[in-house]
């Protein structure tokens, strides 16, 4: 094999893992194929794949393209480019398996393609074992893929990181200490995700849900379980606390008035390598938050009046829209349960905040809403007529209180009335004052520097509810931003 050879060999096998919602991804799939900055996503793929698999005849005709005689680094450049190669040719299998996956529900669907699958990871020197994981692999890859980016539309840089973070969340940013075990250890990694009402955390949660692995079984020919069973979630809100904590750990027939039978909770059914989505974990009683932190801490829970431990060996996906810093300081959210769910917290942006960075935004969504109201992909005039609306009723600068959800209903409302109104809200008027004053004293020169600070802080706080993400903006850690917030609270 010749060094220039080697050095293809070598960039394909760092684009082989990369974060397909990252730039090095794309930088490299210029660097393989070719191909032009100008052209289009579907031409860079096809000149990267076409090289690539020119690579590989290559190889095999000379006897190169065989693991069984490699080993160390040489072995592992060899492994991941002969994996980017199968997994591409079967992309097209596995997106279809999706959708029939989707349409048939819990019950885990035949692969017809795995033992060709199967048999091509062999011809390369995978052992059966290497096989079957690695194509479990590929299955949750291109799961991850699909869910993250049809679930998280959008083109502003705050959904592009976003969907990168979450691209991180199922597989780390490293995806070499997720080979190497931890592919079977995620349900030790539990996510928090923070964000107004609406934002879409649920669409979140699902697509990492969707995307956890899921083992292949040779026997039945299929994988162990259909990632529609996968992904449970339930909203604490709505529950009073006797009633959820049977929703959650199930309770014995008698344990309570009205327990006629034995009644499995979400915790028992969930499947092994499966995600449980806690929905407005902020407004669950201290006494549940215990039995929650049991459960993350021993991964043991106990149903309603029994004594007989059950062990849970899934991942837990925590989301809320309170303002969990003030409840961590006010005693109402333990802090024990708050650092066992935070492995990482997600924080999705508001409909506000995308459509400032981007304001074509809006047309990426509305054909998103559309679609799913219709069933099929809808023209550009429909689209544009309810842009019409929207431009006419609420204006360019409206602030979506309620954010995608609200777009999705406004949507709904205009397919049937031909108008939307919008939410109006005195919070908004006061937000535009207090910009207005801050703007004033900093024109006047009346502010000091705290005074500014403060004020500054307010705003941000104001906007994005969290300590922690009005430090993210200006670059300060989270106790100084407490403290101009208070400041600005006692009316500095």
């Amino acid at each position: 094999m010749t060094d220039q050879e080697w050095a293809f060999l070598e960039t394909v096998a760092r684009a082989a893992f990369a974060n397909p919602f990252g730039e090095t991804r794309d930088d490299l799939d210029l660097l393989i194929g070719g191909a032009p900055r100008g052209a289009s996503s579907e031409e860079i793929l096809d000149s990267v794949l076409s090289r690539v698999t020119t690579q590989v005849e290559s190889l095999r005709r000379r006897g190169l393209a065989d693991l069984r005689g490699e080993g160390g680094n040489r072995r592992e450049v060899l492994r991941r480019f002969c994996l980017f190669h199968v997994f591409h040719r079967y992309v097209d299998h596995f997106d279809r398996l999706i959708q029939e996956q989707l349409q048939q529900g819990d019950k885990p669907c035949r692969v017809s393609f795995a033992r060709e699958a199967l048999e091509e990871l062999a011809s390369f020197g995978l052992t059966a074992e290497e096989a079957e994981r690695t194509f479990a692999v590929f299955y949750q890859l291109r799961r991850a893929f699909y869910f993250i980016r049809n679930g998280l539309v959008g083109s502003s840089p705050s959904m592009k990181a976003l969907r990168r973070h979450l691209w991180d969340c199922v597989f780390t940013h490293d995806v070499r200490w997720f080979e190497a075990g931890l592919w079977n250890r995620m349900e030790e990694f539990s996510i928090l995700l923070l964000g107004e009402t609406g934002t879409g955390k649920g669409a979140a949660a699902a697509a990492i849900g969707r995307s956890g692995f899921i083992p292949y079984d040779p026997v039945r020919n299929g994988f162990s379980e259909s990632f529609t069973r996968n992904f449970v979630a339930i909203n604490l809100s709505q529950y009073s606390e006797g009633v959820l904590e049977s929703e959650l750990f199930g309770h014995k027939k008698g344990s309570f008035t009205g327990a006629v039978e034995n009644h499995e909770g979400l915790f028992s059914r969930c499947a092994p390598h499966g995600v449980i989505f806690l929905d407005e974990i902020g407004d669950v009683s201290i006494p549940v938050q215990i039995k929650l932190l049991q459960v993350l801490q021993e991964r043991v829970f106990f149903p309603v009046g029994s004594h007989e431990p059950k062990r849970f060996s899934g991942r837990i996906v925590a989301a809320t829209n309170r303002p969990l810093d003030e409840m961590l300081i006010n005693g109402k959210f333990r802090d024990d349960l708050y650092y066992r769910l935070c492995s990482d917290v997600v924080t999705i942006p508001p409909l506000r905040e995308r459509l400032k960075e981007e304001p074509e935004e809006l047309e990426h969504l509305l054909d998103a809403i559309l679609r799913r109201i219709a069933g099929q992909p809808v023209s550009a005039r429909e689209r544009q007529l309810v842009q019409k609306v929207l431009k006419r009723d609420v204006g360019r600068d409206y602030d979506w209180p309620g954010n995608v959800r609200e777009l999705e209903q406004a949507v709904k409302r205009i397919i049937l009335t031909g108008r939307y109104q919008g939410v109006q809200r005195e919070k908004g008027k006061g937000d535009a004052d207090a910009v207005e004053r801050l703007a004033s004293g900093i024109r006047e020169g009346a502010l000091n520097a705290e005074e500014v600070l403060a004020a500054y802080c307010g705003l941000l706080y104001d906007t994005h509810g969290t300590y922690e993400e009005v430090a993210r903006r200006i670059q300060l850690d989270r106790r100084t931003v407490k403290k101009y917030v208070q400041m600005g609270n006692r009316g500095l």
